[in-house]
């Protein structure tokens, strides 16, 4: 892997280069983890809950039908609990 060289400013602000950025899926509002690993410092992206929902990688599978049925046994559940 190459490395880049960037500055680090008055703040401890630093930059990253937009082809950086952009390779890594980093980009405005995107929260980032920073961890410290043998004096190395790591920036890991944490992927947006609802951009995973929707274009992540899928690892179960439930149809509607079994989606509903579940409902009503929670809806059903629920109706028992406040009858007296």
């Amino acid at each position: 892997m190459s490395g880049r060289v960037v500055r680090v400013s008055r703040k401890n602000t630093i930059y990253i280069p937009k082809d950086v950025a952009e390779r890594v899926g980093i980009r405005e509002g995107v929260l980032v983890e920073i961890t410290v690993e043998g004096g190395r410092i790591i920036l890991t992206p944490i992927p947006d809950p609802l951009w995973l929902a929707l274009h992540g990688p899928k690892f179960a599978e439930i149809s509607i039908e079994d989606v509903e049925k579940v409902s009503e046994e929670m809806q059903k559940g629920l109706a028992d609990e406040d009858t007296p």
